[in-house]
Parts: structure tokens; sequence; C-alpha cells
């Protein structure tokens, strides 16, 4: 019998993490839970109070290892535990309960498919623009449909994201990187390629994943059938808050510097000498810690 270790990294955010265990546990036992074993890993990552749930299993970290660091711990336990598969998962999700179901059904078309990403719905009352939207609609707000990076501004693209589903994204097709919030990972891909880099700490650490994983000739797939809610950003303070700025600017240099086009790392070092002078604070910080080499949680106290 296969086992899918889903790993879910928990930082202070003990409501929404039981939130989407309780979803995660009424994943439909379809024909699928005759073949696979399902296991829950919750990685408490040095949160102030510590989780505890009975029947799952927790490891504890005694500090906060970003996004990065929190998500290699559990998927060394799931990997040393005999798993077949890993999903991580975002958890400040709520999960359909076909959702692993759907992805084991694309992982298992090709044995070149190393990682399979659902569609992604911005949690009702939680899209960016709430005004834009009817009533009806909310729920239906994409959040990512497959990812496209754009290589002339190193940057990582959501397709779909702020648009009403109305089917237009419903085409199972490979994708330019997998997101961080719900991924499932065949073993082998880990195997070959290796686990998250920890210099990143938080942000472009799955689209450097990715990187790996095709340049291993695995395909990432996008498969619409597999969906779930996300509050985005519920840890981390969200969008355009300080900590977003230092490790965006910080990461995205450093994820350019080793996958964009000499042009585009050009164009990177331009714009870096510009945000030291005229960005904001920790804008600032971050292009100085890239140059200096101050990686993982680098100077952000978290």
């Amino acid at each position: 019998m296969n086992k899918v270790s889903i790993v879910i990294v928990n930082f202070n955010g003990k409501k929404d993490t039981f939130q989407c265990i309780e979803s995660v546990e009424k994943l439909q036992p379809a024909s699928w839970r005759a073949n696979y074993k399902l296991q829950i890993i919750v990685v408490d990552n040095g949160s102030e109070e510590e989780f505890k749930k009975d029947e799952i299993t927790v490891l504890r970290n005694e500090k906060n290892l970003g996004f990065s660091g929190g998500n290699n711990v559990g998927i060394r336990y799931a990997l040393g535990n005999g798993a077949d598969y890993v999903m991580l998962l975002n958890n400040d999700t709520i999960v359909n309960q076909h959702l692993v179901e759907e992805l084991l059904k694309v992982a298992n078309l090709d044995k070149r498919i190393g990682v399979v990403v659902p569609k992604i719905y911005f949690a009702k009352g939680h899209e960016f623009h709430r005004e834009r939207y009817k009533e009806e609609e909310r729920g239906k707000v994409i959040w990512y449909a497959g990812g496209v990076i754009d290589w002339n501004n190193v940057v990582g693209i959501h397709r779909g994201v702020d648009k009403v589903d109305h089917g237009q994204y419903d085409k199972v097709e490979k994708t330019d990187f997998a997101t961080g919030c719900c991924m499932l990972i065949k073993k082998e891909v880990f195997e070959h390629v290796g686990l998250f880099d920890e210099k990143y700490f938080l942000y472009y650490e799955d689209a450097d994943f990715s990187m790996r994983a095709i340049r291993g000739e695995y395909k990432i797939v996008y498969m619409p059938k597999a969906f779930l809610w996300h509050i985005n950003a519920g840890s981390t303070g969200g969008s355009g808050s300080a900590l977003q700025d230092y490790y965006t600017t910080r990461n995205r240099m450093l994820f350019g510097m080793r996958y964009a086009p000499l042009r585009s790392k050009v164009a990177l070092i331009r714009e870096s000498v510009s945000l030291f002078f005229s960005g904001r604070n920790w804008q600032r910080v971050g292009v100085r810690d890239f140059y200096i080499s101050r990686f993982g949680r680098g100077s952000f106290l978290i």
C-alpha cells in the first residue's frame, strides 16, 4: 500500500491549523483510500504556544526554521517513515474532500510527472480586492491556477489570480512552478533534486525547488479538479508587510542570480542599487543581506 504524508507547518497559527486539519480529515474515503494510507504531519515551527493534537504526528522545532526549514523537517520525517508521496499544505487552507484523490490521478499518469498542483481559490472574504466581487462570486475567486515565470522581470505570476472561476483554467497541463501552498511530490523527486533550499527561509523556495525539479527532467502538472481555499499570508502579516518586503527582495535576487538569463541578471543588479538607495526600509535591508550573503532567517526578527 502506498503512503501519502501531508506536511503542515504551524507557526503561531493554531486556529488556522486546527481548521485545516479538520478539512483534511474529511477527505472522502473513495476508491483511492483502498490503495493509499494517509498520514498527517504537523511541524510546530517554534510557536509560542506548543501545538498538540491526538492521533496525528506533531514534530516540535524549538525555533522557527522558516517555511523551507520547517517543511524540510516534515519531509525528512515522512520519507524516513515510508512516504511514497509528500503533500505540502499551508496551514491557512481548507481543502476540498476530493483534493488528494484528484492529485493522485494525475501523478500516476506518467513516471516523469514529479509534482502535481491544484487550483487554489481565495477563502471567502479574503480576496485582495473584496469590493470587486458579488457575494455569490466569493469563494470562486482564483488565487492560483498554475504559475508562469516572467524571466524578463524575474517574478512568478499566479495564472488567473483575482479572476472569478468560469472554467477558463480547467485543462490539465504542465506549469512553470508549483506553489508551496499545496503541492503533491513523488518521493523520487526529493531523492534526485533534494529538499527545499533553507537559504530562502520564506518565499521563492517553491520556485527554486520547481526549477531544480524541471532541470531534473520532472514535469510539474496542474490539476484543476483538485482544489482548495487559501486565506493567504495568514502567518506572515499579509501582502505588503515589512516581512514580505525583506524576504521577497532578498530571495528574488537569490533566485534570479541562479536561474535568470544574463540580461535579466544585469537588470536585477541595477534595480537592487535603486532599491538600496530609495526603497522602503526592509527592501534596503534585503538588498544589503543578499550582497553580504546573509541568508536563512537573515536580519528579520521573526
